[in-house]
């Protein structure tokens, strides 16, 4: 057990988290998942912080799941309440208003896919693994899994992962979009600190009602989804971003975006 669950550290607008229990692969305990909730809590009204990047300590593992050594020395209560934590935690993460980076730099198994799935982007090692492997246990994904998995990438394929609790490598990740880019190992929080510089240029307010759009709409038909676009952008309009944006169009500089 490492003295300090979770690491975190900010550099030009970005918050790396990484899960720090490299003894027992980053699996998630209680004390884990209390500080990453009160870590997400604590940067969820912080303007100077733009995106946030999840990751694991160590190079074998981005997070195994639940602490299975923790879990049989629970009552069935306590296993109750470690899935409502667990899976409010990770909706939190899903619905924050801001962008998520999973820097999925090994092994992802049960609760870690799930964690990169509540995630907005998952960027992965060519080393790593992923997988729902719950039924091996004769239990089901319990932190969104059932549901975040095949809206993306497909029911038949999310059933044939979770009913068999198969492992796919990063390659087969990347085939069937279960993951958006792959590199190597070294160049992984390199790789997702560029996606994250790339977010920060633009527009805080419009980032956030673009989240706010994509995640909501797709919960609907399209009809009603185009209504909640519409909303949303009609937040953008009367910003001091949109007119700095315009402004600094026609004079052919960069923007400076200040979230107003």
């Amino acid at each position: 057990m490492t003295d300090t669950v979770l690491l975190s550290e900010e550099q030009d607008q970005v918050a790396l988290l990484t899960l720090n229990r490299p003894d027992v692969m980053n699996s998630f305990n209680f004390a884990l998942l209390s500080a990453l909730r009160d870590k997400i809590e604590s940067l969820r009204f912080r303007s100077d912080i733009r995106v946030i990047i999840i990751t694991g300590a160590g190079s074998k593992a981005f997070c195994s799941g639940a602490d299975l050594k923790e879990r049989v020395t629970l009552p069935p209560e306590k296993v109750k309440e470690f899935i409502f934590t667990i899976r409010s935690l990770f909706t939190s993460i899903e619905y924050l208003n801001k962008p998520v980076i999973a820097a999925v730099n090994g092994f992802a198994f049960g609760g870690g896919t799930e964690l990169a799935l509540a995630s907005d982007i998952r960027i992965a090692a060519n080393t790593a693994k992923m997988g729902l492997t719950e039924t091996k246990l004769a239990i089901i994904p319990g932190a969104g899994g059932t549901q975040r998995l095949p809206r993306l990438i497909g029911r038949g394929k999310a059933k044939e992962l979770i009913f068999t609790g198969r492992q796919v490598d990063a390659k087969e990740a990347l085939e069937i979009g279960l993951v958006n880019k792959i590199c190597e190992p070294a160049e992984l929080i390199n790789e997702c600190k560029k996606m994250a510089a790339m977010i920060c240029e633009t527009g805080p307010i419009a980032i956030e009602q673009a989240k706010y759009a994509i995640n909501y709409g797709l919960e609907t038909d399209l009809n009603t989804g185009l209504a909640i676009e519409s909303n949303a952008y009609w937040v953008t309009i009367p910003t001091e971003d949109r007119l700095e944006g315009l402004a600094a169009f026609r004079e052919k500089r960069k923007p400076v975006y200040k979230g107003k």
